[in-house]
């Protein structure tokens, strides 16, 4: 049978297309319904994910796709046929079928209709990230010996580079940057998976994440009331007290931090915890540095971060210095 040939009902074709990121055998109710009403369901992937489910549902695929010519002919009569894609689509199919629509060559074309079975949720992508590295990690030389010691410093070190990307301003920046930061953390717990005494993997590191939030956000979650960001600081810090249990406002301040950072973190706990702390005398011997924390006390009182503050400013210098020719 010729295209011109197609008689009857012009039948009706369903490029039924799934994602690889979704479980397989999960499909929506009008994907599910269209399968079970079908003629005919084609697949050009014998070992397609949802192949076992389909058998499994009553479901009979037949395997290859027919040519665009022969699939008209299939619909003939008013039949359905549907096309469970794989992975990447069917664009070879679809443009055959395009062609043929557009060559005038045929009469009483079926129905095409593209129909979601499954589709990404927000951070789908996330998915991705854990598979790639999961394989990274058991076949790359380098990957695949790698600590969590032994990557800290590169954590670091893109840390720094995003926030050098936000200073800048460069939203493509930004972006990469941020993904190699994530990089670090998906790395780090796979790394961690692997462990003999103390496993966790990503899964767990999100879980924890996700239950801190919702406990430190009562406001979003329960029944607290916040009406400004520093009601907000509040209950995070109560939260985060009873938590940690902790004897002092400094504990869990990291002191491997750069030094003004460290300076306005001390500062802001003491203020926030309503602490009156004079600054220590300023000694002969070591006057800089005394120096140096005044002033970042009088910046943190100011609401100004002082590591940003010098940071900017240093770059500011940084271009007067390449504007002189240096």
């Amino acid at each position: 049978m010729t295209v011109r040939e197609l008689n009857g009902a012009p039948g009706r074709i369903v490029l039924l297309t799934t994602s690889h990121r979704v479980a397989p055998g999960l499909l929506s109710w009008p994907a599910w319904q269209v399968l079970h009403e079908a003629d005919l369901v084609v697949s050009r992937d014998a070992g397609h994910p949802h192949g076992p489910y389909l058998r499994e549902a009553g479901v009979a695929v037949r395997h290859g796709v027919p040519t665009a010519t022969e699939l008209l002919s299939a619909c003939a009569g008013g039949r359905t046929v549907v096309v469970l894609a794989g992975a990447e689509g069917e664009p070879q199919l679809t443009d055959e079928l395009a062609r043929i629509a557009g060559s005038g060559r045929a009469t009483g074309l079926p129905e095409l209709e593209l129909l979601p079975g499954s589709y990404d949720l927000p951070g789908a992508r996330l998915l991705d990230l854990v598979r790639v590295m999961d394989e990274i990690r058991a076949t790359c030389p380098w990957a695949s010996v790698q600590t969590n010691e032994g990557l800290a410093p590169y954590g670091l070190e893109e840390v720094f580079e995003l926030v050098e990307a936000v200073e800048n301003g460069d939203r493509a920046e930004i972006r990469e940057e941020l993904g190699d930061v994530l990089l670090q953390v998906v790395f780090h717990a796979r790394i961690a998976a692997e462990d003999a005494d103390e496993p966790f993997d990503i899964d767990d590191v999100a879980g924890t994440i996700v239950a801190k939030l919702i406990r430190r956000h009562p406001h979003v979650f329960g029944d607290a009331k916040a009406e400004t960001p520093e009601d907000v600081k509040a209950l995070w810090f109560a939260a985060k007290a009873e938590e940690k249990a902790r004897t002092s406002v400094t504990e869990g301040v990291p002191l491997g931090q750069p030094a003004l950072a460290l300076a306005a973190k001390l500062l802001g706990r003491a203020r926030t915890a309503g602490l009156a702390v004079p600054l220590p005398e300023t000694p002969h011997d070591a006057g800089f540095g005394y120096r140096l924390l005044a002033l970042a006390a009088e910046a943190e009182a100011a609401g100004v971060n002082p590591e940003t503050a010098l940071r900017a400013a240093a770059r500011a210098y940084r271009e007067a210095i390449i504007a002189a020719g240096g």
